[in-house]
Order: C-alpha cells, then sequence, then structure tokens
C-alpha cells in the first residue's frame, strides 16, 4: 500500500510532504481492508507510519481507510475475522491486566530483538539473498515438521484460542512460543516474504493463553474468566509492544474482534505493554533498522529539517577574494570595500583555494603603514584551513562549527572555492524550512 502512494506521488509529481501523506494513505487503505478495521488503519498510518497527528494528514488517510474497508466488503463481505463470545471484565481482570502487560512487553522485546539477531547471523553467511531465504524457509520447515502450529499466519490457532478451544497444558504453550519466535524470526531474518501484523496476534494470544494458565496455578480458587479474553488481551499487548503502538494495538483488536466489551483491559494491556517495550527497546520493530542507518526523519524535527536543506543552497557568493602575491596595501584597499570579516585566499594564475585571511588574526598589520609595501598576503594568511565540501552533511557541519567555535566556514570543490557558509545564513534558512514543515 505504502509503495503504490509513492509511486502515485511521484507519477503525479507531488512534492515531499504529499508523497508522505500518499504512503500514509496507501498503508491505511490496506490495513484496513486486510484485517476489515478502518479506525485501526487510520490510527496505523498516523501512530506508527507518519508519527504525527494533523489535521492536514487525518483527512486523506482517513478517506483511504475507509474506502479500503468498502471496497473489501463489497468483494469479501462485511466480516469480523475472529468473533467470540460475550466476557464479563470483573476486577480482578483489570488489576490482572497489568502483570498481562508486563509479560507481553517482554515478550514484544524478545520478538524484536529475536529478528534484529537473526537478521544479522543471515547476513553474515557469504551467500546471497535468494540462497539464504531458501536456507531460512528450510529451517522454518523442519521447525514446523516438529509443531506444525508454527506455520503460517496462525489465524487458526488464534480463533481456536479466542473460542476457548485450545487445551493444551502450560508446556507445551510454552513451547509453542518460543517455536513461534523462532519461526517468525528465521523467516523474516533471512529475507523470507512476511510480515509482522499476523505473527505478532498469534504470538500474543499463545502469550494470553499461557497468561491465565499461570493464574489458574498460583490462584486456583479465583475465577479469571475464560482463556479466551487472556488471547485478546495478549494480542493487544503484542501489537503495542512490537509496534509501540498503543492506539493502533487496542482499535486493531477491538475491531477485528469485536471485542468492545473489553475496552478498559485491552487499554491497560496495550499502553502498558508500549511503554516498557519503548523503555527496553529504543525503537519499534518498522524503525530500529531506519535509526541505525540515520534515515529516519520524522516532520519538523532538526534531522529532518536539516535533510531538506543543502550546502549548495546556503552558500555566501559575496565574498572578496585576494591573490597570494598582492601586498599588504592592496589587501587594505579590498578591506574597505567588504562587509566581511574573512577573505579567501587565491591562486593568482590557477584559480586554487591556498588559505583564509580573517581580520581578527592581522589587525596588527593593518594599522601600520610601513609594512604595506613590505609584507605579501601570503605571508599573512592562514594556509590549509578547516573547510567543507558542498555535498557534506549539514548536522555533521554543525557539529564540527561547534567543536572548532567558529561562525563560517569556506566551501571547497576539488579545490576551487565556492563560498561561505555561515551559522548565521543556515539558522536563518533553518528557521524558515520549520516554518513550511509544521504549518497546518
Amino acid at each position: 500500500g505504502s509503495a503504490l502512494g509513492s509511486t502515485f506521488a511521484r507519477i503525479m509529481s507531488l512534492n515531499e510532504r504529499q508523497r508522505v501523506i500518499l504512503v500514509g494513505c496507501g498503508a491505511a487503505g490496506a490495513i484496513a481492508s486486510i484485517f476489515n478495521a478502518p479506525i485501526a488503519g487510520m490510527v496505523f498510518a498516523l501512530e506508527v507510519i507518519l508519527g504525527e497527528w494533523r489535521d492536514v494528514n487525518i483527512g486523506p488517510i482517513a478517506i483511504s481507510s475507509v474506502a479500503g474497508v468498502m471496497v473489501c466488503r463489497t468483494l469479501n463481505g462485511n466480516q469480523i475475522p475472529f468473533s467470540h463470545e460475550s466476557f464479563t471484565v470483573s476486577p480482578q481482570i483489570v488489576f490482572a491486566s497489568v502483570g498481562m502487560a508486563l509479560l507481553t512487553g517482554l515478550i514484544s522485546v524478545s520478538l524484536t530483538r529475536s529478528i534484529e539477531y537473526s537478521g544479522r547471523f543471515w547476513k553474515k553467511l557469504p551467500t546471497d539473498g535468494a540462497i539464504r531465504a531458501g536456507l531460512g524457509g528450510l529451517a522454518v520447515g523442519i521447525l514446523g515438521m516438529a509443531m506444525p502450529a508454527v506455520l503460517g499466519e496462525g489465524y487458526l490457532e488464534t480463533k481456536e484460542m479466542i473460542n476457548g478451544g485450545f487445551t493444551r497444558g502450560l508446556l507445551l504453550i510454552g513451547i509453542l512460543l518460543v517455536a513461534k519466535i523462532a519461526a517468525t524470526s528465521l523467516t523474516l531474518g533471512s529475507g523470507g516474504s512476511g510480515g509482522i501484523f499476523a505473527p505478532a496476534l498469534s504470538i500474543g494470544a499463545v502469550s494470553g493463553l499461557a497468561f491465565h494458565r499461570i493464574l489458574a496455578l498460583i490462584w486456583p480458587a479465583v475465577h479469571w474468566s475464560t482463556s479466551g479474553l487472556f488471547a485478546l488481551l495478549g494480542m493487544a499487548g503484542l501489537i503495542g509492544g512490537v509496534l509501540q503502538a498503543p492506539l493502533t494495538a487496542f482499535f486493531l483488536v477491538v475491531e477485528i474482534t469485536g471485542g468492545y466489551d473489553l475496552i478498559l483491559p485491552l487499554l491497560v494491556v496495550s499502553v502498558l505493554s508500549s511503554a516498557l517495550s519503548r523503555q527496553l527497546e529504543p525503537a519499534s520493530i518498522y524503525l530500529k533498522e531506519l535509526i541505525a542507518r540515520g534515515q529516519l526523519l520524522r516532520p519538523g524535527t532538526d534531522a529532518r529539517v536539516l535533510s531538506d536543506l543543502q550546502i549548495r543552497e546556503l552558500l555566501e557568493r559575496d565574498c572578496r577574494t585576494v591573490w597570494e602575491n598582492q601586498s599588504l596595501g592592496e589587501l587594505v584597499e579590498v578591506v574597505k570595500h567588504s562587509h566581511r570579516n574573512y577573505f579567501p585566499v587565491i591562486d593568482h594564475e590557477s584559480g586554487k583555494f591556498l588559505g583564509m585571511l580573517h581580520l581578527d588574526e592581522i589587525r596588527e598589520y593593518l594599522f601600520d603603514p610601513a609594512l604595506y609595501g613590505a609584507v605579501l598576503v601570503d605571508e599573512i594568511m592562514r594556509p590549509d584551513p578547516p573547510s567543507v565540501a558542498p555535498d557534506d552533511s549539514l548536522p555533521e557541519l554543525l557539529d564540527r562549527m561547534d567543536r572548532m567555535r567558529v561562525f563560517s566556514l569556506p566551501v571547497v570543490e576539488n579545490g576551487v572555492f565556492l563560498g561561505m557558509i555561515s551559522k548565521a545564513t543556515l539558522l536563518d534558512q533553518y528557521r524558515r524550512e520549520l516554518s513550511v514543515q509544521t504549518i497546518d
């Protein structure tokens, strides 16, 4: 869905902000139609894909989400993927939801790290992507021969758990939980085709079932409702923890199960599980690789604003250049007609950049007329001064200026002086770009 949105944006030559919105629209329509969950699709796009709630985004994304669901219902009927019996939420269920959230938060982190470690392992193998995916599929197949329930998206087993028909003991449920995490990690880590929504729902249901068995074992005298209720809570906890998106988890489980009678415990589990996961993991599974590569650029953030600026468009070209063989007297005449403190020194024959003059460093010479004919520019200039290239990163440039305690640096490309870049110009353009990105 996101790929389609990005493609349409390129075809229609839309700007960057419009392209991002269409990417969110595509994701919202896809999730909404797959799960017959329009609100969850919209919230997912805003909470996970775009990462911001703005009026300009909500309208088109909501329309896309609803349109996707209406097309799906026209072709496939209006069906709830996971129907269940009515549950009664007692006070002990609400308190148990806190424990459920802690468990699903830890399992979410385990699943995220397992997929990450699996990816690192497979990438180290001296083979191409197709062979790695084939080996990963073979490993999953062998695991599936021992425990067939780990194969596929797990919807049949999930429905069975929600309806209370999954009667296996705690030990087998624990083995199934570990095996499903392993199968998901092997599939995604090796480069196989697969998503995270369906596995998270399945693993969440198994987690909820395990937690229900543990509660019944520790406090057998307490009525803990049916295991199906905890399967739904586990689904919300895993989605919330893995995606670090509590609202997406809440609305998705409510819409795909019709679990409106579980609003309070679902909120508790999804919010606490997401919070715990965020404390233990700096980013969700969708964003970890982007953050590692420095490519997560949220609108309105420093990284995003600076990424939309380039050194070439910030060049100050009104600098008065001087030659290396000019006398100090000739330099004084140049200084009289300039409003700058920096003067780049250029080779008179080749035009190459040689160095810089700064008024603060040569002030003692300027007020001694006796030196005007005796001192040349190349004798008082700073040779090989620090410079930047036009393609350098602006965040790195700012850090460099701070470390060096300078406000301007020369921009040089292939030995040719292009202009100066200053903090004042950069920050002024930064302010303008920020106002454009945050305008509603």
